[in-house]
């Protein structure tokens, strides 16, 4: 290994276990629900149901690494607070059977309403039915479900996520490129970045050499060795696609191991501190990202269970609009964290979307 390769396994090792120090206390305490942050702010005036004692709202996780889940969660519980929320958190942490238990431990305490964060269909959606038909309202935020009926549908704009970074990856690479994909099968944003992923080989003739990749707890690190390995049997390619931050940050590891970051592009899904970290460091191969502000979307979800339950919500679906991020922006910017991406971007607070007049968006 080189010592730019060196350089470079030590910054995302440390972007690793910085986000792990972030969920580790989520993890460990997984086998029961954790209580919410105390209130930082307090909308004035609420209406009811909002105006008299809090309300009980389960918040039912499967939740992976990295800190994208954490800031998630954070916006989630300080949107909560401020509008007089009791919110109790269970995290399944990629244990699909855990959450499936922690929904029906939810459903059997019989709170105000229900929000599911990510999961599998075909071991939630049972469980979800069973809910809406005990009269429990429920929200959803990136699960795909084959009967929506009674649920309010909450996700980020996947379709556009894909197209934007893919945009920018046939710009840079041009039509014809020798490309990867390095992604998960059976998680539904995945798969519907996928979709868009096909479309976009097909019409701009993209050569797609390898599809390989999974989602585990440690999914940066255990994408490694399988990019290594499509790297050395693929040695012409010259962009991947990773649409999963944890993927990408495994992607670029593999790229610099093999000292391919000169001749490699590498585009991403999702934005985080440890993901700008990685991005704007010395010749890093991720040069561009479509993302949302994941505090924003978490705080996003709970205000459309609050318009929900005071009937203000005029459809059942809501897609929170994402932003295409380069590498190039984040080092012109000067920006370094997420904080600084906010100022440049305000698009990603998320202001005007599912709001009214006594609710605001609230940021974690």
């Amino acid at each position: 290994m080189s010592v730019r390769s060196h350089r470079w396994a030590t910054l995302v090792a440390t972007a690793g276990i910085a986000a792990l120090a972030l969920t580790g206390c989520a993890q460990q305490n997984s086998a029961a629900p954790a209580a919410s942050a105390a209130p930082a702010q307090k909308v004035e005036n609420l209406p009811a149901p909002f105006d008299g004692e809090p309300l009980k709202v389960a918040l039912v996780q499967q939740s992976g690494a990295g800190d994208y889940f954490t800031a998630w969660t954070a916006g989630a519980k300080a949107q909560a607070a401020a509008i007089n929320i009791d919110l109790t958190v269970y995290d399944a942490r990629n244990d699909n059977a855990k959450q499936a238990s922690d929904l029906e431990q939810a459903i059997a305490a019989k709170p105000d309403a229900i929000i599911v964060d990510h999961g599998q269909t075909d071991t939630i959606e049972p469980r979800v039915r069973e809910a809406v038909d005990a009269g429990i309202p429920v929200v959803v935020y990136d699960l795909a479900l084959e009967d929506t009926d009674g649920v309010v549908v909450t996700s980020q704009s996947d379709a556009s996520m894909a197209q934007g970074v893919l945009d920018q990856l046939v710009a840079d690479t041009g039509e014809g490129a020798k490309v990867g994909l390095v992604s998960a099968e059976g998680f539904a944003p995945l798969d519907r970045r996928k979709v868009v992923w096909d479309e976009v080989v097909a019409e701009n003739g993209l050569d797609q050499l390898f599809f390989t990749g999974k989602v585990t707890e440690s999914t940066a690190t255990d994408n490694i060795p399988l990019v290594d390995a499509a790297l050395k049997a693929n040695p012409g390619v010259q962009a991947i696609f990773a649409p999963y931050d944890e993927i990408t940050k495994g992607v670029v590891q593999a790229v610099v191991q093999n000292n391919l970051q000169d001749a490699v592009k590498v585009y991403g899904i999702d934005i985080s501190n440890a993901d700008i970290e990685v991005m704007i460091a010395d010749g890093s191969p991720w040069v561009a990202t479509s993302a949302t502000d994941p505090s924003a979307v978490g705080a996003g979800v709970v205000r459309a269970l609050a318009l929900k339950l005071t009937d203000e919500l005029s459809e059942d679906a809501v897609q929170f609009p994402a932003v295409t991020i380069t590498r190039d922006f984040l080092i012109e910017k000067g920006i370094t964290n997420v904080a600084q991406l906010r100022e440049a971007e305000p698009s990603l607070l998320l202001e005007d979307t599912v709001v009214a007049d006594w609710l605001p968006a609230v940021s974690g």
